[in-house]
């Protein structure tokens, strides 16, 4: 049926679209009004005239310059049309090179004719079908400087088509380096100025503003030429403070509010600066409110979110803003998926930093159950957003022994991580499950139950430094104060050539959570001695790797931590005893310039020399002859060294017959 349809549309269409091709000038302007006329409104005919193959031929003839401008003009303007049909017509434009043509011929067409303004609304049009083909729009500065000019200085019209255009093709530092450098920061600043004769606030401010947020997203250097950029006697900080006020249209303050947020987070308006203080959080504040549209409120909880997301002054200024947390409660129960977002978002921004904050945020509203709702959101941006605000809420201590058991908010989180998500969920869900495995939380038991050893295991052989150091830390914390079965667990699932993989990893945190691993498992007298009895020689190495190589200071004194903790066992030490090598560092350490590494060298010795356990008197002399006992004496002569006298003082008492 289809098929025919087409068919009686060429049929139909056969008498002027053969006139297309005519040489008549007056015939072929005609056909093309005609054309023009039939596609309009209709797009079974765009369609239709597509699969005809006519475009190329309204191609040429809107680049001939000899031919008749109202020629030119309709050619143009049915290609506008023709770019208003759906995604698939867009597509097959673009592929016939049309976006290029149009691109080339806003370089040589005089600004200000109705050629030049059909040019830009059918490359806008085009622009808005996502993917917009931007590679075609070349960061020439000569063209950019033609396209600032308009934006300044043209119709409404064309102004608003350039501004969108770039809005949309600026999507990286080049291109807002570039548009920086053609002036588009003075174009946007003539646009967001009030004039008696401009047009109404949405239409001459909202195209101006999305491009300003493009320019300034995570820019410094736009972001401070924003900063300085003057309109008459106003700079554009001064005009978007204008615009956040009451009286103007929600889109315009949203927009105002937005860019204040991109040029603050870009470090060129500090979080004390009254036009963040008093002009975005408060206007984002009440744009989060019950009596506003849903897409306005989904969109300023995730700017806020973004504004407040570092600082905590700004957390805190937020939080007892304009009933927040029950504008954002009552977000997370709207219909759609951006306004949950948006509320989760928030969320774990305020509840970054304050544990005030985060206590707040729990007893607002029943949020833990709609966090957990959110983990099972058939959306996976939604799901990420209240994983987001779980990690936030999970740093507090207290939530973790109470409401966080309550709701089992690891069960939903625990099937995320094993249902094979996204790195950016991974990578925030990991993160939360670090916490969540602390010693004080009673999840941890029923998440061992889930696979939670075997899971945290893969994600330290992940290519991603991040996972790795998440899944390194997390079973860091799971074996903080463990009963030996789950060490053994851990260690027998993770296996020692990983662990000698992960403290050879280009990032430091990842040997430093490993090191930190390995101390965790040698704790408490029995499990020292039952792990050493099966791993000594694969530990030992480990501390003698990271004791000889060229490692920071912070990581050596993890090593010999884990040295002194071995040395707390009571089969254990033999093996540093056992260990000349270990021995004579131990005595360089004892004298290493590195304070901390003093510390933890004392650590050590202290527990080798402790008087009262058996074999105490042997190790004693042997620690002597190798000289232990001189370099702790040597230490107690220190000035240098004061804070470690008392413990230098303990470890020399120690020794009965050789002080």
């Amino acid at each position: 049926m289809q098929q025919l349809t087409i068919f009686m549309d060429i049929e139909s269409s056969r008498s002027y679209i053969d006139e297309i091709y005519s040489s008549n000038p007056e015939k072929l302007l005609e056909a093309l009004v005609t054309l023009k006329n039939s596609v309009i409104g209709s797009n079974r005919q765009k369609s239709s005239v597509i699969q005809q193959g006519i475009v190329p031929r309204l191609l040429q003839l809107m680049t001939d310059d000899g031919l008749d401008p109202n020629i030119r003009l309709e050619a143009t303007i049915t290609i506008g049309s023709l770019a208003k049909g759906t995604p698939e017509n867009v597509a097959s434009l673009v592929e016939q090179g049309t976006t290029i043509v149009l691109v080339e011929l806003l370089k040589v067409v005089p600004t200000g004719t109705k050629l030049a303004e059909a040019c830009l609304c059918a490359l806008r049009s085009i622009f808005q079908h996502p993917p917009a083909p931007i590679g075609a729009l070349p960061a020439d500065m000569r063209l950019l400087g033609r396209l600032t000019v308009i934006a300044r200085e043209g119709s409404l019209t064309a102004r608003a088509c350039v501004v969108r255009i770039l809005s949309i093709w600026c999507g990286g530092p080049l291109e807002q380096e570039a548009l920086c450098a053609a002036g588009a920061c003075a174009a946007v600043a003539a646009l967001l100025a009030a004039r008696p004769d401009a047009a109404p606030p949405m239409a001459r401010a909202l195209p101006a503003l999305d491009l300003l947020a493009a320019m300034c997203f995570e820019n410094a250097s736009v972001s401070q030429v924003a900063l300085t950029t003057r309109h008459g006697d106003k700079t554009i900080p001064e005009l978007l403070m204008a615009l956040v006020s009451r009286d103007k249209p929600l889109p315009v303050a949203m927009g105002a509010a937005r860019c204040l947020t991109f040029i603050h987070r870009a470090g060129a308006l500090g979080a004390d600066d009254n036009r963040v203080v008093f002009g975005a959080l408060p206007c984002l504040a009440r744009l989060c409110t019950k009596d506003m549209p849903e897409d306005i409120r989904a969109t300023a909880a995730e700017t806020l979110a973004y504004l407040a997301e570092v600082d905590t002054s700004l957390q805190r200024l937020a939080a007892i803003s304009n009933h927040l947390m029950s504008s954002l409660a009552d977000i997370v129960t709207c219909s759609s998926s951006a306004a949950k977002q948006g509320a989760f978002k928030c969320f774990a921004s305020l509840g970054a930093n304050d544990e005030d904050i985060r206590k707040k945020i729990i007893e607002t509203h029943s949020i833990m159950v709609h966090v957990v709702n959110g983990m099972n959101n058939q959306e996976a941006s939604v799901r990420l957003a209240a994983v987001r605000c779980l990690h936030s809420l999970s740093r507090s201590v207290q939530q973790l022994r109470t409401t966080f058991q309550d709701h089992e908010v690891w069960r939903p989180l625990m099937f995320l991580l094993n249902d094979s998500p996204g790195t950016e969920l991974l990578t925030v869900g990991s993160s939360t499950l670090c916490n969540l495995l602390l010693e004080f939380s009673p999840a941890k038991e029923p998440m061992l139950d889930q696979g939670a050893v075997e899971m945290l295991c893969g994600l330290t052989r992940r290519p991603e430094a991040a996972l790795r150091l998440n899944g390194i830390w997390a079973l860091m914390n799971m074996a903080f104060q463990a009963e030996q079965k789950v060490k053994q667990r851990i260690l027998c699932c993770l296996g020692t050539e990983q662990m000698f993989r992960l403290l050879g990893d280009g990032d430091t945190r990842v040997i430093m959570k490993t090191l930190g691993l390995l101390r965790n498992l040698l704790s408490t007298r029995h499990h020292i001695d039952a792990i050493m009895a099966e791993y000594s020689s694969q530990v030992m190495q480990a501390v003698i790797v990271v004791l000889e190589g060229s490692y920071p200071a912070e990581v050596k004194e993890q090593a010999l931590c884990i040295l002194g903790n071995i040395g707390d066992g009571e089969k254990a030490k033999d093996l540093i005893m056992d260990n000349e090598d270990v021995l004579r560092k131990l005595v360089d350490y004892l004298a290493h310039p590195e304070s901390k590494l003093q510390e933890a060298a004392l650590f050590v010795a202290g527990n080798l020399v402790w008087r009262g356990e058996a074999g105490a008197a042997a190790r004693q002399a042997r620690l002597a002859d190798l000289g232990v006992l001189r370099a702790l004496k040597l230490l107690r002569a220190r000035h240098d060294a004061h804070h470690l006298h008392d413990k230098v003082k303990t470890a020399l008492a120690q020794f009965n017959d050789f002080t």
